[in-house]
């Protein structure tokens, strides 16, 4: 019967022990494995009538959970063991020790920070959970805008005005309304989206943007300022063009593009055989954003602008799968070592 059998084997697992990793292993194997006794009880339980698998198929559950804690004990009580057999040389060197290295987001996100500090732009920060008016309705977004659905946006559910930050313009949004022009700030952090993860896009990504508010403040401003970000972070060769677009708090906007850094502007696969790669979004601050904010949009005029961080680092380190970023790899992240 089934049932003797599961009995007498939850009294023998009481008794188990062992001495070693390998014997430890073993039990694992006898019991647990694919060809381990509890796989043959339970094709034996296929067979049982249908009025006792109730009861018989608790009693396997009960089995199953002893063994695999009983096992679970003789691995900690070795390991204990094990820690305690083990000697402090104190009269080791502690060389080599293995350098680090900073993340390859970090190097990115510092090395803009960095740029943008020689501008004059000083950091500003806020927080990753938000409400919907920093991170939409301050920012001259409709109440139907499609980023405001679900598909798009974290919310919490207890809480449908609390939401995780699609983007960093939320601590522009702070800065401005408790701030009198002029402001120059950089905005670094991370940011969600309800997005399917994959090789080109995440949940979960960061962002730097910039925001400049004074007064006489031109397009013709903003675009010095991002060639000269441009060729910094690519190089003295690098050429930007802008294209008009749309966003709701900027008017009139346009996205960025630099000429390709790996084929020089030829056409490789990167830039799509275009020479061009699109790597940030700009704009003039909407009148209505300045207003919303508190700032005179009659005196006062500004830019902003806004680039992933993980897009950079593509461009820069040829990274082609941004899951790569996140996942903790030490082999990829020394690849980011520095040289001695």
């Amino acid at each position: 019967m089934i049932t003797e059998k599961i009995e007498a084997l939850l009294q023998e697992v009481d008794s188990l022990s062992a001495d070693s990793a390998e014997a430890i292993e073993a039990l694992r194997i006898k019991y647990l494995s694919k060809k381990g006794i509890l796989n043959d009880l339970m094709n034996d339980f296929r067979s049982v009538p249908a009025e006792q698998k109730r009861e018989v198929g608790m009693k396997l559950n009960e089995l199953k959970t002893k063994v695999q804690e009983k096992i679970n004990l003789l691995k900690e009580q070795f390991e204990e063991r094990s820690a305690s057999d083990c000697s402090l040389d104190l009269t080791r060197t502690a060389y080599p020790v293995e350098l680090g290295t900073r993340h390859p987001l970090t190097v990115v996100r510092n090395e803009i920070v960095d740029i943008f500090g020689r501008l004059g732009f000083n950091i500003a920060e806020g927080p990753e959970i938000e409400d919907d008016w920093h991170v939409f309705s301050s920012l001259n977004f409709a109440t139907d805008h499609p980023a405001r659905d679900m598909q798009d946006t974290f919310f919490i559910e207890a809480h449908p005005d609390i939401i995780l930050r699609t983007h960093t313009s939320s601590v522009q949004s702070r800065v401005m309304e408790r701030s009198t022009p002029p402001i120059r700030i950089i905005c670094p952090g991370r940011v969600y989206r309800n997005e399917a993860i994959s090789a080109r896009a995440h949940c979960f990504f960061h962002q730097v943007e910039a925001l400049y508010v004074d007064e006489n403040v031109s397009f013709t401003d903003l675009k010095q300022v991002l060639l000269l970000f441009a060729q910094e972070m690519f190089g003295k060769d690098t050429k930007i063009r802008l294209r008009p677009s749309y966003f709701p708090f900027t008017e009139p906007s346009a996205e960025m593009d630099i000429s390709c850094n790996i084929c020089g502007g030829k056409g490789c696969s990167l830039c799509k055989h275009t020479g061009w790669v699109e790597i940030l979004g700009c704009g003039m601050v909407d009148p209505n954003v300045l207003d919303a904010n508190g700032i005179d949009s009659k005196k006062y005029t500004g830019y902003a602008l806004g680039m992933g961080v993980e897009r950079i680092a593509n461009l820069k380190f040829q990274v082609k799968d941004l899951r790569l970023f996140s996942e903790n790899d030490v082999r990829f992240l020394r690849e980011f070592q520095p040289a001695l």
